[in-house]
């Protein structure tokens, strides 16, 4: 088998149907925040004992076909002493890491980020594959308002995800590839539908361009939403329309998988949304699941608040949430009546 046959397999095995990804990527400032909002103390040895406590769930490789880790956690392992990796893969999840190096200012574009962490990415990248991971994401920031992102923000952005993904296919892993166009703002759905279409064809011509094999690759995009401030907020149903209309527009059929982003939407609602894309009428040549960080994680962060007696009612808020997506993924999920919370 060749290196790219190993990525394609890889690659279909993300998508497997009625399953998604889980993001356990959270940097050290952002779990933080996290800890801190349930009154844990931001300890090395919390972190581990938190993600510990989701990765050892029973039953999660069910409805999880991979998890994005954090360098630091990569490096770590569970209470048995075994690494995170290597019993993910024992499990029959794919370990997966976040190689970014998070947003800086784009110089001369206030308001605008660029992501670093392309300068000796290959030689990380050779370790992380030591260390277990197969897959890998890279994320990109695009805000909306009524003049941006510039045309300038979203061509540097493409060009840093190509020259990743590039990077990562020639070190043997499979590239998640992250442009999120973020909610915050009071824009439409139609803006972000035309802020969208706009980034993901600017990006699949930076792949090409960059000569990164389709088949061997995975997108992460936000899904077509009213902005968090907007007072017109799109039901299920639209942003379902308008979210395919986009990726039908940009998206070529030969990339495997779509996994959506949360991207600051509450857990039922990730949920809704992805089943309403799920259910839809229409051509749909891509794998469309599931890539989310909070709208997994927040109920088991309520749940858990550090206590070691909590941690079996944590684990069982993540399998609920990912048996949730699961159906989604399929568009078999049934929203709850109102007041009423999904079983």
């Amino acid at each position: 088998m060749t290196a790219f046959d190993e990525l394609h397999r890889t690659a279909l095995a993300l998508t497997t149907r009625g399953k998604g990804i889980l993001a356990a990527d959270e940097s050290t400032g952002t779990i933080e925040k996290r800890l801190k909002s349930i009154g844990v103390q931001c300890t090395e040895e919390n972190r581990r004992a938190y993600r510990d406590l989701l990765f050892s769930t029973k039953g999660l490789s069910e409805f999880i076909s991979g998890v994005i880790l954090f360098d630091e956690t990569l490096r770590q392992k569970d209470a048995g002493g075994t690494p995170f990796a290597e019993g993910l893969a024992a499990n029959g999840i794919i370990p997966g890491i976040k190689v970014d190096k998070g947003t800086v200012d784009l110089p001369g574009h206030p308001g605008e980020k660029v992501t670093q962490g392309l300068d000796g990415l290959a030689a990380r990248f050779d370790e992380y594959r030591e260390l277990g991971a197969r897959f890998a994401k890279w994320r990109a920031v695009l805000s909306i308002s009524d003049d941006l992102p510039s045309a300038h923000a979203i061509e540097v952005n493409a060009h840093a995800l190509a020259r990743y993904a590039a990077i990562c296919q020639a070190q043997g892993l499979v590239p998640i590839v992250e442009p999120e166009v973020l909610m915050d703002g009071a824009h439409t759905l139609t803006r972000c539908a035309q802020v969208t279409e706009a980034v993901l064809q600017a990006v699949f011509d930076a792949l090409h361009a960059h000569g990164v094999v389709l088949e061997r690759m995975l997108l992460k995009p936000n899904m077509v939403v009213s902005g968090t401030e907007c007072p017109q907020q799109a039901p299920a149903a639209e942003v379902a329309a308008a979210t395919l209309t986009c990726l039908r527009r940009t998206v070529p059929a030969a990339v495997p998988g779509i996994m959506f982003l949360s991207g600051g939407q509450t857990d039922e609602t990730a949920t809704e949304n992805l089943n309403a894309i799920n259910a839809a009428d229409g051509a749909k040549p891509w794998a469309l699941s599931f890539s989310y960080g909070r709208a997994l994680q927040a109920p088991v962060l309520k749940a858990w608040r550090g206590e070691v007696a909590n941690v079996a009612a944590a684990q069982q808020a993540l399998l609920k949430r990912a048996r949730l997506n699961g159906a989604a993924q399929q568009g078999t999920y049934h929203s709850p009546p109102n007041g009423k919370t999904a079983t």
